[in-house]
């Protein structure tokens, strides 16, 4: 019997055997963390920059793309250099710090999410309050609450996923260090601590889930009451954005980890961790940015701004 002490590397699961498909898949991913690295980053940009945009709503986005950054920064890259270099392997530590900083970016974005439903429920439905229950010392405070929660839950997970026994060989069936596939290399009936751990966040996000749903039905109330049309249509151009990250989140997270055992095999999982690790911090900053006639103004602001940099350098340069 080997445990977790004696295993000096894991194996993570590739994407393909063949050289020509494996530089296919560098090349995807590439694009892929390349687009998420320019939309979040200019989305953080706009947001610090732009005077206009210093509202609660916005910094909560700005954490929400400082999430999605290092998410998929945690995932990716290392993919990336594996199929590179045509390897799977990935340190013992280097995939207990993988797992660590997968559910603190996660769970401190499912966090953010949940406070972001409350800041819309405040604006729309106590919008004279909304000035004092958001001030600027309270938005820092839940943003530091979301941080830290998911740093405190992330450590609880970690420590007990890596204290148990493990036997059934080191191979990770996935393409990042996935909590569920490493205790699939259990061998003891000390996976069930972790089990309870996973119950208990279970009904963590469960308690988040509802809570925004209940946030959303009076959101929803209070727009219809609403007797002007453009009124109506400006609180639902507020609410949209979230609701629609809110969704792609929950439903790819509800099915990786809640389908049925009838459709879990190795290509399924990846293709389905693919959808709930890559692909929302990657498209939540077209989602948001979308009908967004401020932050599209404040985008190109930002964008002006780096190509007339770059034509000074480039012209200085040149001279």
């Amino acid at each position: 019997m080997s445990n977790g002490s004696s295993l000096s590397e894991f194996l993570l699961l590739p994407f393909a055997d063949t050289r020509e498909l494996q530089l296919l898949h560098f090349s995807l991913f590439l694009g892929i963390y390349l687009a998420a690295l320019l939309g979040n980053g200019l989305i953080i940009a706009a947001v610090a920059c732009d005077h206009r945009l210093h509202t609660p709503m916005y910094f909560f986005l700005l954490n929400l793309s400082l999430l999605d950054l290092g998410s998929i920064s945690t995932t990716i890259p290392k993919s990336m250099v594996n199929s590179l270099w045509d390897t799977k392997a990935i340190s013992y530590s280097g995939c207990a710090a993988q797992v660590l900083l997968v559910v603190v970016f996660f769970g401190g974005e499912y966090t953010l999410l949940t406070l972001m439903a409350y800041d819309r429920y405040v604006a729309i439905c106590k919008p004279l309050h909304y000035g004092t229950i958001m001030g600027s010392r309270a938005c820092v405070k839940m943003a530091a609450a979301a941080w830290a929660s998911g740093f405190l839950y992330s450590l609880l997970h970690t420590a007990t996923t890596f204290s148990i026994p493990l036997c059934q060989g080191n191979a990770v069936d996935q393409f990042f260090c996935e909590i569920p596939q490493i205790l699939k290399l259990s061998c003891s009936d000390s996976y069930l601590r972790e089990v309870g751990v996973i119950v208990f966040s279970a009904c963590l996000f469960s308690g988040c889930f509802i809570f925004i749903v209940l946030s959303y039905v009076q959101i929803f109330t209070a727009v219809l009451r609403i007797p002007s049309e453009q009124g109506r249509h400006k609180a639902f151009s507020m609410c949209l954005p979230h609701l629609a990250v809110v969704s792609l989140y929950i439903s790819t997270g509800m099915f990786a980890y809640l389908k049925p055992p009838s459709l879990s095999s190795p290509a399924v999982d990846l293709v389905v961790a693919v959808l709930y690790a890559v692909v929302p911090p990657t498209v939540n900053p077209l989602i948001y940015s979308m009908r967004n006639k401020e932050l599209k103004d404040a985008l190109r602001k930002v964008i002006l701004w780096i190509f007339f940099s770059s034509g000074k350098i480039a012209f200085a340069l040149h001279n």
